[in-house]
């Protein structure tokens, strides 16, 4: 089994909680467009996936114009104050300190669009800790997560087999699956242990504080284990 040497972040439910920006803001576009809005358990799940993704669902419709017409609502609400209504998980700047002394090599690679990942990653004082941030544009290019991850590895010319995804949804983790890379699921984020195994997590971790411990287990994972 090769050393694992890469570690390639989600963001929203791994290194921060945004609940709250992104239920607010999801809220804000589907009341400006006179539709219903879900429960507080549909609106947890939307924490990790395309937005596209998850308008299509509330709406009930495949039509683009009125899935990017719920998008520009919701990001009405998102440039002033949504993006800010997040908070990086206690712990986790400790956790990068460690593994950065360890001599890991570490990316964001997000379903939050490009421009925001990198503000919210510099806001937070955590841009130093990764040598890129890979996000979709704001049109949905790369919005699937398996292709975005598949850029960043070829854009930063990575060893999938050295390489570790790290992330607390499905998408995380079949993304790593079908670029050879392992997967790490987070059990503090919004995923559940089920959601995460059946995706194909190699392994599981259940707090921040626990994660550099993780990591350096996988880095010799050859079987299935959780924490």
């Amino acid at each position: 089994m090769n050393r694992i040497d890469t570690l390639v972040f989600d963001l929203d439910g791994t290194l921060t909680d945004n609940y709250a920006g992104i239920s607010a803001c999801i809220t804000h576009a589907l009341v400006r467009l006179g539709a219903a809005v879900p429960d507080e358990a549909r609106l947890r799940a939307c924490v990790g996936p395309p937005l596209r993704a998850s308008f299509r669902e509330f709406l009930a419709t495949d039509e683009p114009a009125h899935i990017e017409q719920a998008i520009a609502h919701y990001r009405e609400r998102f440039d002033v104050h949504g993006w800010q209504e997040n908070v990086p998980y206690a712990g986790i700047e400790q956790a990068l300190q460690r593994l950065a002394a360890d001599g890991y090599r570490m990316l964001v690679c997000t379903s939050k669009p490009q421009r925001y990942a990198d503000r919210i990653v510099e806001h937070f004082g955590l841009r130093p800790f990764f040598e890129a941030v890979h996000g979709p544009d704001l049109a949905g290019a790369l919005d699937d997560k398996r292709a975005l991850l598949a850029h960043a590895i070829g854009e930063r010319g990575i060893d999938p087999a050295r390489a570790l995804m790290i992330g607390d949804r499905a998408q995380d983790m079949r993304a790593a699956g079908a670029n050879g890379v392992r997967g790490l699921g987070v059990l503090y984020g919004y995923g559940s242990r089920e959601e995460l195994l059946g995706a194909g997590a190699a392994a599981l971790c259940a707090t921040v504080d626990a994660l550099p411990a993780a990591i350096d287990a996988c880095a010799g994972l050859n079987t299935r284990t959780s924490s």
